[in-house]
Protein backbone atom coordinates (compact mmCIF):
# COMPACT_ATOMS: atom_id res chain seq x y z
CA UNK A 1 0.00 0.00 0.00
CA UNK A 2 1.19 3.22 -1.01
CA UNK A 3 2.60 5.86 1.63
CA UNK A 4 4.45 8.84 2.17
CA UNK A 5 7.82 8.84 4.31
CA UNK A 6 8.11 11.38 7.02
CA UNK A 7 10.49 13.48 5.30
CA UNK A 8 8.46 13.36 2.01
CA UNK A 9 5.03 14.52 3.82
CA UNK A 10 7.51 17.07 5.56
CA UNK A 11 8.57 18.22 2.07
CA UNK A 12 4.76 18.54 1.06
CA UNK A 13 3.19 20.35 3.90
CA UNK A 14 5.79 23.11 3.38
CA UNK A 15 5.38 23.15 -0.25
CA UNK A 16 1.73 23.99 0.99
CA UNK A 17 3.02 26.51 3.44
CA UNK A 18 4.62 28.66 0.96
CA UNK A 19 1.62 28.42 -1.48
CA UNK A 20 -0.91 29.32 1.26
CA UNK A 21 1.46 32.54 1.93
CA UNK A 22 1.75 33.08 -1.53
CA UNK A 23 -2.18 33.26 -2.21
CA UNK A 24 -1.90 35.21 1.35
CA UNK A 25 -0.02 37.84 0.37
CA UNK A 26 -0.71 38.58 -3.67
CA UNK A 27 -3.74 40.75 -3.36
CA UNK A 28 -1.64 43.18 -1.34
CA UNK A 29 1.57 42.82 -2.99
CA UNK A 30 -0.47 43.48 -6.25
CA UNK A 31 -2.32 46.50 -4.66
CA UNK A 32 0.96 48.15 -4.02
CA UNK A 33 2.56 47.17 -7.36
CA UNK A 34 -0.20 48.52 -8.62
CA UNK A 35 0.17 52.41 -6.86
CA UNK A 36 3.58 52.03 -7.49
CA UNK A 37 3.42 51.93 -11.23
CA UNK A 38 0.69 54.89 -11.30
CA UNK A 39 3.41 56.63 -9.32
CA UNK A 40 6.16 56.06 -11.86
CA UNK A 41 3.65 57.01 -14.60
CA UNK A 42 2.90 60.06 -12.79
CA UNK A 43 6.58 61.20 -12.41
CA UNK A 44 7.27 60.59 -15.83
CA UNK A 45 4.93 62.68 -17.19
CA UNK A 46 4.74 65.69 -14.80
CA UNK A 47 7.83 65.63 -13.13
CA UNK A 48 9.00 65.39 -9.46
CA UNK A 49 10.31 62.72 -6.92
CA UNK A 50 8.58 58.85 -7.74
CA UNK A 51 8.95 57.91 -3.80
CA UNK A 52 7.28 61.31 -3.00
CA UNK A 53 3.94 60.15 -5.62
CA UNK A 54 4.17 56.80 -4.14
CA UNK A 55 3.86 57.81 -0.97
CA UNK A 56 0.91 60.34 -0.84
CA UNK A 57 -1.06 57.35 -3.46
CA UNK A 58 -0.48 54.86 -1.25
CA UNK A 59 -2.03 57.57 1.62
CA UNK A 60 -4.86 58.22 -0.55
CA UNK A 61 -5.93 54.42 -0.53
CA UNK A 62 -5.23 54.33 3.10
CA UNK A 63 -9.36 53.41 3.79
CA UNK A 64 -9.07 50.24 2.14
CA UNK A 65 -5.57 49.21 3.17
CA UNK A 66 -6.94 47.52 5.85
CA UNK A 67 -9.42 45.11 3.97
CA UNK A 68 -8.98 41.74 5.36
CA UNK A 69 -7.72 40.23 1.91
CA UNK A 70 -5.22 43.42 1.13
CA UNK A 71 -3.59 44.02 4.75
CA UNK A 72 -1.04 40.92 4.69
CA UNK A 73 0.04 41.49 1.61
CA UNK A 74 0.82 45.71 2.15
CA UNK A 75 2.43 44.62 5.35
CA UNK A 76 4.68 41.94 3.50
CA UNK A 77 5.79 44.85 0.72
CA UNK A 78 6.47 47.39 3.26
CA UNK A 79 8.71 45.06 5.17
CA UNK A 80 10.02 42.47 3.34
CA UNK A 81 10.09 44.20 -0.34
CA UNK A 82 11.50 46.80 1.64
CA UNK A 83 14.41 45.23 2.96
CA UNK A 84 15.58 43.46 -0.90
CA UNK A 85 15.14 46.84 -2.04
CA UNK A 86 17.57 48.15 0.56
CA UNK A 87 20.47 45.02 -0.30
CA UNK A 88 19.93 45.38 -3.85
CA UNK A 89 21.54 49.19 -3.28
CA UNK A 90 24.44 47.69 -3.16
CA UNK A 91 25.10 47.18 -6.53
CA UNK A 92 25.40 51.36 -7.07
CA UNK A 93 28.56 51.14 -5.08
CA UNK A 94 32.40 50.10 -5.30
CA UNK A 95 35.13 50.22 -3.45
CA UNK A 96 37.20 51.77 -5.48
CA UNK A 97 34.75 54.43 -6.27
CA UNK A 98 34.56 55.48 -2.57
CA UNK A 99 38.72 55.39 -2.46
CA UNK A 100 38.93 57.48 -5.44
CA UNK A 101 37.77 60.26 -3.73
CA UNK A 102 40.82 60.71 -1.04
CA UNK A 103 41.13 60.52 2.66
CA UNK A 104 40.35 63.56 3.84
CA UNK A 105 36.87 63.49 1.95
CA UNK A 106 36.02 60.38 3.23
CA UNK A 107 36.81 61.33 6.96
CA UNK A 108 35.16 64.61 6.14
CA UNK A 109 31.51 62.57 5.22
CA UNK A 110 31.47 59.86 7.30
CA UNK A 111 32.04 62.85 9.82
CA UNK A 112 29.27 65.26 8.84
CA UNK A 113 27.27 62.07 8.65
CA UNK A 114 28.10 60.82 12.46
CA UNK A 115 27.62 64.43 13.91
CA UNK A 116 24.34 64.96 11.82
CA UNK A 117 23.29 61.88 13.79
CA UNK A 118 24.55 63.05 17.37
CA UNK A 119 22.94 66.17 16.36
CA UNK A 120 19.72 65.10 15.73
CA UNK A 121 19.44 62.61 18.56
CA UNK A 122 20.66 65.49 20.99
CA UNK A 123 18.09 68.34 19.43
CA UNK A 124 15.18 65.50 19.30
CA UNK A 125 15.83 65.24 23.40
CA UNK A 126 15.92 69.54 23.51
CA UNK A 127 12.43 69.90 21.41
CA UNK A 128 11.02 67.15 23.67
CA UNK A 129 11.04 64.36 21.01
CA UNK A 130 12.10 60.27 21.21
CA UNK A 131 15.63 59.85 20.95
CA UNK A 132 14.69 56.94 18.61
CA UNK A 133 13.01 59.96 16.01
CA UNK A 134 16.22 61.73 16.07
CA UNK A 135 17.91 58.90 15.24
CA UNK A 136 15.58 58.25 11.85
CA UNK A 137 15.20 61.86 10.97
CA UNK A 138 18.64 62.47 11.41
CA UNK A 139 19.61 59.05 9.39
CA UNK A 140 17.17 60.12 6.69
CA UNK A 141 19.04 63.58 6.33
CA UNK A 142 22.81 62.48 6.94
CA UNK A 143 22.46 59.09 4.30
CA UNK A 144 20.43 58.97 1.47
CA UNK A 145 16.82 60.41 2.32
CA UNK A 146 13.56 57.89 2.57
CA UNK A 147 15.59 55.02 1.54
CA UNK A 148 17.68 55.69 4.46
CA UNK A 149 14.69 56.44 6.43
CA UNK A 150 13.52 53.21 5.15
CA UNK A 151 16.60 50.83 6.47
CA UNK A 152 16.68 52.20 10.03
CA UNK A 153 12.75 51.84 10.71
CA UNK A 154 13.31 48.26 9.74
CA UNK A 155 15.89 47.77 12.59
CA UNK A 156 14.58 50.24 15.20
CA UNK A 157 12.35 48.84 17.70
CA UNK A 158 8.43 48.82 16.65
CA UNK A 159 5.79 50.73 18.53
CA UNK A 160 2.27 52.27 18.14
CA UNK A 161 3.33 55.33 15.96
CA UNK A 162 6.33 53.19 14.11
CA UNK A 163 4.72 54.20 10.59
CA UNK A 164 3.90 57.35 11.58
CA UNK A 165 6.68 58.44 12.21
CA UNK A 166 8.58 56.76 9.15
CA UNK A 167 6.01 58.17 6.41
CA UNK A 168 6.73 61.70 8.50
CA UNK A 169 10.35 61.69 7.69
CA UNK A 170 10.29 60.58 3.98
CA UNK A 171 7.57 62.97 3.30
CA UNK A 172 9.73 65.50 5.09
CA UNK A 173 13.11 64.41 3.56
CA UNK A 174 12.27 64.40 0.57
CA UNK A 175 10.77 67.61 0.49
CA UNK A 176 13.65 69.81 1.81
CA UNK A 177 15.73 67.39 -0.53
CA UNK A 178 13.72 69.03 -3.75
CA UNK A 179 14.09 72.48 -2.30
CA UNK A 180 17.91 71.73 -1.27
CA UNK A 181 18.33 70.65 -5.52
CA UNK A 182 17.01 74.18 -6.04
CA UNK A 183 18.45 76.21 -4.05
CA UNK A 184 22.38 75.00 -3.43
CA UNK A 185 23.46 74.88 -6.60
CA UNK A 186 22.91 78.77 -6.28
CA UNK A 187 24.75 78.58 -2.92
CA UNK A 188 27.72 77.07 -4.46
CA UNK A 189 27.76 80.09 -6.97
CA UNK A 190 27.66 82.68 -4.04
CA UNK A 191 30.66 81.18 -2.63
CA UNK A 192 32.27 80.63 -6.19
CA UNK A 193 33.01 77.52 -5.80
CA UNK A 194 35.02 75.63 -8.14
CA UNK A 195 33.12 72.94 -9.79
CA UNK A 196 35.00 70.36 -7.87
CA UNK A 197 34.24 71.78 -4.49
CA UNK A 198 30.26 72.39 -5.72
CA UNK A 199 30.46 68.92 -6.21
CA UNK A 200 31.96 67.83 -2.82
CA UNK A 201 28.74 70.41 -0.76
CA UNK A 202 26.07 68.96 -2.98
CA UNK A 203 26.51 65.65 -2.51
CA UNK A 204 27.41 66.05 0.74
CA UNK A 205 24.53 67.77 1.61
CA UNK A 206 21.35 66.69 -0.64
CA UNK A 207 19.09 63.93 0.88
CA UNK A 208 18.19 62.26 -2.25
CA UNK A 209 20.14 60.59 -5.04
CA UNK A 210 17.76 61.60 -7.71
CA UNK A 211 18.58 65.17 -6.40
CA UNK A 212 21.93 65.41 -5.98
CA UNK A 213 22.01 63.95 -10.09
CA UNK A 214 19.65 67.32 -11.19
CA UNK A 215 21.28 69.72 -8.91
CA UNK A 216 25.10 68.49 -9.62
CA UNK A 217 24.69 68.79 -13.55
CA UNK A 218 22.23 71.51 -13.59
CA UNK A 219 26.29 73.65 -12.35
CA UNK A 220 28.77 71.39 -14.48
CA UNK A 221 29.31 67.74 -16.13
CA UNK A 222 32.06 67.39 -13.59
CA UNK A 223 30.30 68.67 -10.61
CA UNK A 224 27.61 66.20 -11.26
CA UNK A 225 30.13 63.26 -11.48
CA UNK A 226 31.37 64.14 -8.18
CA UNK A 227 28.10 64.77 -6.46
CA UNK A 228 26.96 61.24 -7.43
CA UNK A 229 30.78 59.69 -6.15
CA UNK A 230 30.31 61.86 -2.77
CA UNK A 231 26.73 61.07 -2.43
CA UNK A 232 27.05 57.18 -3.37
CA UNK A 233 30.00 57.42 -0.59
CA UNK A 234 26.74 58.11 1.78
CA UNK A 235 24.74 55.80 0.38
CA UNK A 236 28.03 53.32 1.42
CA UNK A 237 28.29 54.69 5.03
CA UNK A 238 24.15 53.27 5.33
CA UNK A 239 26.06 49.82 6.42
CA UNK A 240 27.63 50.88 9.26
CA UNK A 241 25.12 53.54 10.83
CA UNK A 242 22.71 50.81 10.34
CA UNK A 243 24.86 48.28 11.78
CA UNK A 244 25.35 49.92 14.63
CA UNK A 245 22.06 51.08 15.84
CA UNK A 246 20.90 47.59 15.30
CA UNK A 247 23.94 46.33 18.01
CA UNK A 248 22.68 49.38 19.87
CA UNK A 249 18.91 48.13 19.81
CA UNK A 250 19.87 44.70 20.58
CA UNK A 251 22.00 45.56 23.58
CA UNK A 252 18.84 48.12 24.65
CA UNK A 253 16.25 45.45 24.24
CA UNK A 254 18.00 42.65 25.69
CA UNK A 255 18.33 44.86 28.82
CA UNK A 256 14.59 44.89 28.72
CA UNK A 257 14.23 41.39 29.87
CA UNK A 258 13.03 38.71 28.44
CA UNK A 259 9.80 39.95 27.27
CA UNK A 260 11.51 42.15 24.66
CA UNK A 261 12.67 39.92 21.67
CA UNK A 262 15.41 41.87 20.07
CA UNK A 263 16.04 41.65 16.45
CA UNK A 264 18.97 39.85 14.62
CA UNK A 265 22.42 41.61 15.58
CA UNK A 266 22.99 42.20 12.03
CA UNK A 267 20.07 42.44 9.82
CA UNK A 268 19.85 39.95 6.53
CA UNK A 269 19.61 42.59 4.33
CA UNK A 270 22.63 44.48 5.42
CA UNK A 271 24.42 41.00 5.27
CA UNK A 272 23.69 40.88 1.13
CA UNK A 273 23.97 44.69 0.92
CA UNK A 274 27.78 44.40 2.10
CA UNK A 275 28.09 41.08 0.03
CA UNK A 276 26.65 42.78 -3.06
CA UNK A 277 29.05 45.44 -2.58
CA UNK A 278 31.71 43.06 -2.46
CA UNK A 279 30.83 41.22 -5.75
CA UNK A 280 30.63 44.39 -7.22
CA UNK A 281 34.26 46.07 -6.25
CA UNK A 282 35.36 42.94 -7.30
CA UNK A 283 34.06 43.36 -10.86
CA UNK A 284 31.83 39.85 -10.33
CA UNK A 285 28.64 41.47 -10.83
CA UNK A 286 28.32 41.54 -14.94
CA UNK A 287 27.13 45.02 -16.27
CA UNK A 288 23.61 43.99 -16.91
CA UNK A 289 23.50 41.92 -13.80
CA UNK A 290 24.40 45.28 -11.99
CA UNK A 291 21.70 47.30 -14.17
CA UNK A 292 18.60 45.09 -13.21
CA UNK A 293 19.54 44.64 -9.34
CA UNK A 294 19.53 48.93 -9.26
CA UNK A 295 16.37 48.66 -11.24
CA UNK A 296 14.92 46.10 -8.99
CA UNK A 297 16.14 48.20 -5.81
CA UNK A 298 14.40 51.21 -7.03
CA UNK A 299 10.94 49.22 -7.78
CA UNK A 300 11.59 47.70 -4.17
CA UNK A 301 11.46 50.90 -2.30
CA UNK A 302 8.93 52.52 -4.36
CA UNK A 303 6.50 49.45 -4.04
CA UNK A 304 7.44 49.25 -0.33
CA UNK A 305 6.73 52.90 0.19
CA UNK A 306 3.34 52.78 -1.30
CA UNK A 307 2.69 50.12 1.05
CA UNK A 308 3.66 52.52 3.65
CA UNK A 309 1.56 55.24 2.63
CA UNK A 310 -0.92 52.98 2.52
CA UNK A 311 -0.81 51.91 5.93
CA UNK A 312 -1.07 55.62 7.27
CA UNK A 313 -3.45 57.39 7.94
CA UNK A 314 -3.98 61.54 7.11
CA UNK A 315 -4.79 61.87 10.38
CA UNK A 316 -2.16 60.53 12.18
CA UNK A 317 0.25 61.91 10.57
CA UNK A 318 -1.18 65.06 11.30
CA UNK A 319 -0.73 64.19 14.99
CA UNK A 320 3.22 64.35 14.63
CA UNK A 321 3.57 68.39 15.14
CA UNK A 322 5.88 71.50 13.86
CA UNK A 323 8.05 70.43 16.56
CA UNK A 324 9.13 67.27 14.12
CA UNK A 325 9.25 69.49 11.24
CA UNK A 326 12.01 72.35 13.43
CA UNK A 327 13.91 69.13 14.05
CA UNK A 328 14.21 68.07 10.08
CA UNK A 329 14.80 71.28 9.31
CA UNK A 330 17.32 72.23 12.11
CA UNK A 331 19.42 68.73 10.66
CA UNK A 332 19.15 69.95 7.35
CA UNK A 333 20.77 73.23 8.47
CA UNK A 334 23.37 71.46 10.37
CA UNK A 335 24.77 69.37 7.65
CA UNK A 336 24.29 72.25 5.20
CA UNK A 337 26.79 74.30 7.39
CA UNK A 338 29.11 71.54 8.62
CA UNK A 339 29.70 70.62 4.68
CA UNK A 340 30.15 74.17 3.85
CA UNK A 341 33.02 74.67 6.17
CA UNK A 342 34.41 71.42 5.12
CA UNK A 343 34.75 72.73 1.64
CA UNK A 344 35.36 76.34 2.33
CA UNK A 345 38.23 75.42 4.58
CA UNK A 346 39.98 72.57 2.35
Amino acid sequence: MFSLAPHSASSWLKNLNVLSKTTEYFPGVLFSVTIGMAATFVSGAYGGPTVLFALLLGMAFNFISTESRLAPGVVFSARTILRIGVAALGARITAEQVLGLGWSTLVGVAAAVALTIGFGMAAARLLGLKTQFGVLTAGAVAICGASAAAAIAAVLPRHEMHERDTVFTIIAVTTLSTIAMVVYPVVSRMFHFSHADAGVFLGGTIHDVAQVVGAGYSVSPETGDIATIIKLLRVALLVPAVLSISILTSRIQAGAGPAAKPPALVPSFLVAFIVIVILNSFHFIPPIVQSTLSDLSRWCIVIAIAALGAKTSLAALAQVGHRAMALMVAETAFIALFVLVLVHVG
